[in-house]
């Protein structure tokens, strides 16, 4: 296990019975509150200094709503201290006033992740107003969280690419086929991401892309290997995916999964994927 409090740049927070999140829908395990006190219980033994929370795909129409409940949350824990927001961005310049209002909730809101992998088209974030949307985040200082499906991965390379100006965030090593065995294209797709300095990778949500109840560490060292071999270690960042990581695993095996095949990295390499490359990225205190 880590021997020092740990940075989780990936923790949703949520409860259906207060927004509708539709995705959620039918999923006995993951349709109930998880909330701050579940997240202490389910992370009890780990010191986590810092948290980074993520939306979590509510109805677009209580997306204002979600950063406000969030925003609260972080003067309850001060723990919290970044927030990846959603924000319509598909609409190109009219997303502008959409982030008007969302920046004006709080300061710590450092971010916009708008999910792109239930879009049938692969290439949908190259369409003309999401790469303007994407490029309208600069002007607010916020970067962009990438949540994609591998089949997707050669498309955000180019809006990467399209987007010099922001600073992007890989979330989940872009889902790889772990479950299938597959690394190709992949491995060629995430260097050709890791070749542009404008972007980061989240190690995260990757035991939920393999086998639920069969995985074990040689299943997914592949994946995480190259993901670490390619971006290096200062750009990369530790995420728990919590609570969908329940899906696969507790939280602390997917922890000391991740701690075992970073277990020959020198100390100052471990401390930047544990902690200080997400402090970097999202500018946390």
């Amino acid at each position: 296990m880590p021997d020092h409090a740990i940075v989780d740049a990936h923790v949703h927070l949520w409860d259906p019975r207060r927004l509708r999140i539709p995705w959620l829908d039918g999923n006995e395990l993951l349709d109930q509150s998880y909330g701050l006190d579940e997240y202490q219980a389910h992370t009890a033994g780990l010191e986590v200094a810092a948290m980074v929370y993520l939306q979590v795909d509510v109805d677009p129409a209580y997306a204002l709503i979600e950063a406000h409940d969030i925003a609260r949350l972080a003067d309850r824990d001060p723990r919290l201290q970044a927030i990846v927001a959603w924000a319509p961005l598909e609409h190109g310049e009219h997303a502008r006033s959409f982030l008007d209002a969302l920046t004006a909730i709080d300061q710590r809101i450092r971010g916009v992740r708008r999910i792109l992998q239930g879009e049938a088209d692969p290439a949908f974030c190259l369409r003309p107003d999401f790469v303007r949307g994407v490029e309208l985040l600069a002007d607010y200082g916020l970067s962009f969280d990438i949540c994609i499906n591998h089949t997707q991965l050669a498309a955000a390379v180019e809006l990467v690419r399209r987007c010099p100006q922001v600073n992007f965030m890989l979330d989940h090593i872009a889902k790889p086929d772990i479950r299938g065995g597959r690394l190709d294209p992949w491995r060629a797709d995430m260097q050709a991401l890791a070749e542009l300095p404008n972007v980061m990778c989240k190690i995260s949500g990757v035991v939920t892309e393999a086998d639920h109840t069969a995985w074990q560490i040689d299943t997914i060292a592949p994946y995480v290997t190259h993901a670490l071999d390619v971006f290096g270690m200062d750009r990369v960042a530790f995420g728990g995916d919590w609570p969908v990581v329940l899906l696969a695993s507790n939280y602390r095996r997917w922890v000391e999964a991740l701690d075992t095949l970073t277990s020959s990295y020198s100390p100052e390499a471990r401390r930047k994927l544990w902690v200080e490359n997400a402090r970097r990225f999202y500018r946390l205190p």
